[in-house]
């Protein structure tokens, strides 16, 4: 649906709580910043009464955003916090917005949410402004100036309204026929079909129509068999045709995932990277990356190819342009301005950004941070967090870094202090020109650098920065470039960088969103060192995460691109189920599945805790329906065997680390992940002093860069060497990949065939004998079961109880106890779980009343017996000849239970 464009938004006073004197609510239709008189006071002090204001635009109409004006100057009575409410009518309003204003001068814009959660947008007619309290304690709430803008085009408000409408009805319709489903009252069930989808009807002597308008026509037959029928072959043939029809391709995607990582260049690989040397006759490495942090990677998905440029090894920056070709598992050095023989090549340079042009083949590189360009301001030094995160990023180690009132490093480990620059590579290059690079990987000019830019802050693109995030849109041929920190010289601030767009077609850069720019509602804070991902289909970027002063951060937001419009999905995802807040991470996306994976880096709790590296899996998936509705947070596990085994499965895992890289194949579904500094764990007291008293007790761990993973590791696997305060550093040169291992729609398939058979057991104990009962547990049943999962080979052992209840089921009619007869009892569903307050075991003396403890006839209240009764046989089953008679009422519930505990195997939007 293409929308109209936003326009500003009349509306009147339909009405408010008490103002006092003669601040009415007329006053915020004007804006009057210097008039104090203009506006809008309660009678109240904010939270001793509820006070509210309704608003009713002019027209019906889209709202998309409210602006708050305010007095010229700071004022206890501001509007602090408040909510935001829309309906189309008074008496029934959704709650879009809760926010707070600040207390200055400046109008605030705040975007509000005008789609509901299946993306259907809604129209709107009356908002209501609900003040929560003022700046000001014990002062009245005031409120300035309201303007509304959104979509007022009446004929695109109209169809907005009628698909809205459509859409309500379709959900409450679903639910309707579900719940009717659910408690067997097919009669209705079947009416409401016919008579609102005339053309899926069919005849009217089934209970079951031949397709179903609100669920798969497969889900449809797999409850009839299940259910109704009991006939369990058939049930299991039509959950085998859900796996091959697709149904249960999103619900793998549920399961949490294990890690399978390999590595490229490991210890058994060791003799691939020896070759002899022909004058010495001995054994040399052969040539590979040296260890590093803060380097950039991008991927040729096409040729299997993995471009690195530069990074930090613990002295100096490095210029060294590398390719990896996976399949051949094989480094190869392209150039170093050394080598460049005088053509285009950038210098050497930390904390950077590449990407690759599928297109074209073209990598783009911008951002550095080298040693002419420190962002340590002369001595003496104030914090190591706001001076030293900059070499965090590259891979520093901790026991490198100045501690408070130090002065500046002169071994070598730490660049020299900026005001003392190194001499520029090239004439045009200055210490702090933003230089942007493309090399060629194609063509003509294979092979080959090109200069861009030579400074692109003059071409109205960003500042030199470091530890910023780059993306590119291989579609659109655009170039997105979020955050970092600003290197100009002055270091009396620290600065932060925009949200900018490159179009390679043009050559031209645009900002798309200032650093910090507040006075829009939400804006995303800026940031360094955290990560952004871009989804082309919906053009909508991802960011979340980083460092801001000294604090690391753990919100997400979107961005979309095309409408300017920013998103909060948390404010803190760690208090969501997410990762700590984290500094340096790495996330990669994958827009098919809908996932992010983020390998997390250094974490931190509240301002002033240490900073350390997660011991066990610090490795997470975002997964999310919608970019613009928050999503679910789920742990990648590390261990490959189940925590009660004896004997471990072990296998090699790479070592937590930060200042890494990663890329990710999105064919191949594989993550690439190379070097990084792996020097700090919160079980060794490895941390790095986030600023202090001086302490210099800072130490970091040097362990090999590979670990074995698995239960049962003893205290040798995870033992760390401790290394001294001495320059001594831990960057890796490692290289792994890394698969994520889910259950396939067989296990799928294997794990919704337990269950049906479990049901199926129980039924064969209360109708048949128990030899045959037990001969079916141990054929049938046994064959699905993973014995090796601890929690299935549990339930799969309690099954056992059911030979020993007493089948009540053979000396009664079920399904006539629930209505009349003494002493009548149900089937068991399962044992020891009542439903609604009823043991469906217990033996009913009367339909009136049960029994209690004491012999006493304590009666069933009616709601009680109408909640049992709902379950009894419908009209609509009939019963042919030799068919099996309809379950009663009690195993029809008991189906039910089953149906529903399959249908959390299928995609939910074909339930």
């Amino acid at each position: 649906m293409e929308f109209p464009p936003t326009v500003p938004i009349t509306y009147s006073i339909a009405g408010c709580s008490e103002h006092s004197g003669k601040y009415v609510a007329e006053n915020i239709r004007v804006d009057k910043p210097l008039d104090q008189s203009s506006r809008w006071s309660g009678a109240y002090q904010a939270g001793n009464v509820k006070q509210w204001m309704l608003l009713k635009t002019e027209e019906l109409c889209v709202l998309k955003s409210v602006t708050f004006g305010k007095f010229h100057r700071a004022h206890p009575c501001n509007m602090k916090e408040f909510k935001l409410l829309v309906g189309l009518t008074e008496s029934n309003m959704t709650e879009v917005l809760h926010a707070g204003l600040k207390n200055d001068s400046v109008p605030e814009t705040f975007l509000i949410r005008y789609t509901n959660s299946d993306a259907v947008p809604f129209p709107t007619r009356y908002l209501k402004i609900v003040p929560l309290s003022a700046h000001g304690q014990s002062f009245h709430t005031s409120i300035w100036y309201v303007s509304l803008s959104g979509i007022v085009d009446q004929p695109f408000v109209e169809q907005v309204h009628l698909r809205h409408e459509e859409h309500q009805e379709t959900v409450i319709l679903r639910y309707i026929l579900k719940h009717l489903r659910q408690r067997r009252l097919l009669t209705p069930y079947q009416e409401i079909i016919s008579r609102a989808f005339p053309e899926t009807s069919s005849s009217a002597s089934s209970p079951y129509l031949s397709t179903n308008p609100f669920e798969h026509p497969t889900l449809t037959q797999l409850h009839k068999s299940l259910v109704l029928q009991g006939d369990y072959p058939v049930a299991e043939t039509l959950l085998s045709s859900c796996a091959s029809q697709g149904l249960l391709s999103e619900a793998i995607l549920q399961f949490q995932p294990s890690a399978e990582w390999s590595r490229i260049d490991s210890d058994a690989l060791k003799e691939e990277f020896m070759q002899t040397d022909e004058v010495n006759e001995h054994p040399t490495p052969r040539i590979k990356p040296s260890p590093r942090g803060g380097h950039a990677m991008c991927l040729d998905r096409a040729n299997g190819l993995i471009y690195m440029f530069g990074g930090w090894d613990g002295r100096k920056s490095l210029d060294d342009f590398w390719v990896m070709n996976v399949r051949e598992r094989q480094w190869r050095l392209i150039s170093t301005s050394r080598n460049s023989s005088g053509d285009i090549h950038p210098g050497p340079r930390a904390c950077h950004k590449m990407v690759f042009d599928d297109n074209t083949g073209d990598i783009y590189l911008f951002g550095r941070l080298d040693e002419g360009v420190s962002v340590d301001p002369p001595a003496p030094h104030t914090t190591i967090t706001t001076t030293a995160a900059s070499r965090l990023s590259e891979g520093a180690s901790p026991a490198s870094l100045p501690l408070p009132g130090s002065p500046p490093s002169g071994n070598g480990s730490s660049p020299p202090p900026a005001g003392n620059p190194s001499p520029a590579i090239y004439p045009w290059s200055t210490p702090w020109s933003a230089e942007f690079f493309r090399y060629h990987t194609r063509g003509g000019q294979s092979g080959k650098w090109e200069l861009i830019s030579r400074n692109t802050s003059a071409e109205h693109g960003p500042p030199l920065i470091f530890d910023h995030q780059m993306v590119i849109d291989t579609t659109s041929q655009m170039i997105y470039v979020y955050g970092g920190r600003v290197v100009d010289g002055d270091w009396e601030s620290i600065k932060y960088s925009g949200l900018y767009s490159y179009d390679i077609k043009t050559g031209r850069w645009k900002m798309l969103n200032s650093p910090d720019n507040s006075s829009t509602h939400p804006f995303i804070p800026s940031r360094f060192g955290h990560s952004m991902v871009l989804e082309p289909s919906t053009q909508t970027l991802f960011i979340f995460a980083g460092q801001r002063d000294d604090g690391y951060l753990s919100d997400m937001y979107t961005y979309h691109i095309p409408s300017n419009t920013v998103t909060e999905l948390f404010s803190n995802f760690t208090t969501a189920g997410g990762p700590d807040a984290c500094f340096t991470q790495r996330a990669l996306i994958d827009t098919d599945l809908r996932e992010i994976y983020v390998l997390c880096g250094l974490t931190k709790g509240p301002p002033g805790a240490l900073s350390v590296l997660e011991k066990d899996s610090p490795y997470w998936i975002y997964r999310y329906k919608r970019p613009d509705q928050p999503g679910k947070w789920t742990k990648i596990l590390s261990l490959s065997s189940p925590p009660n085994k004896p004997e471990p499965t072990v296998g090699p895992a790479p070592l937590p680390r930060y200042a890494h890289q990663a890329v990710y194949d999105n064919e191949t579904k594989t993550i690439y992940m190379h070097g990084g500094n792996a020097g700090l764990e919160k079980d060794t007291e490895d941390v790095v002093r986030s600023g202090g008293d001086g302490d210099d007790d800072s130490r970091q761990s040097a362990p090999p860069a590979t670990r074995d993973i698995g239960v049962g590791t003893d205290a040798r696997r995870e033992e760390r060497h401790v290394v001294g305060g001495d320059g001594e550093e831990n960057r890796l040169d490692d290289f792994w990949s890394l698969r994520l291992k889910r259950p396939d729609s067989i296990d799928i398939v294997r794990r919704g065939k337990y269950i049906i058979r479990q049901q199926r057991f129980r039924e064969l104990c209360e109708d048949d004998v128990p030899v045959k009962a037990l001969s079916y547990l141990k054929t049938e049943v046994s064959a699905v079961v993973n014995h090796s999962d601890p929690d299935e080979g549990s339930l799969f052992r309690s099954l056992l109880s059911h030979l020993l209840t007493p089948s009540f089921a053979k000396q009664h009619d079920a399904s006539s106890s629930l209505a009349s007869g003494p002493s009548a009892a149900k089937g068991r569903s399962r044992p020891d779980t009542p439903s609604n307050g009823i043991d469906e075991d217990a033996t009913m003396t009367d339909s009136d009343a049960e029994p209690s403890s004491s012999g006493v006839t304590t009666p069933i209240s009616s709601s009680v017996l109408l909640t049992l009764r709902l379950f009894e046989e419908d009209p609509s089953e009939t019963r042919a000849q030799g068919e099996v008679p309809p379950p009663s009422a009690a195993r029809y519930r008991q189906r039910t239970q089953v149906f529903e505990e399959l249908l959390q195997f299928v995609n939910e939007d074909e339930i």
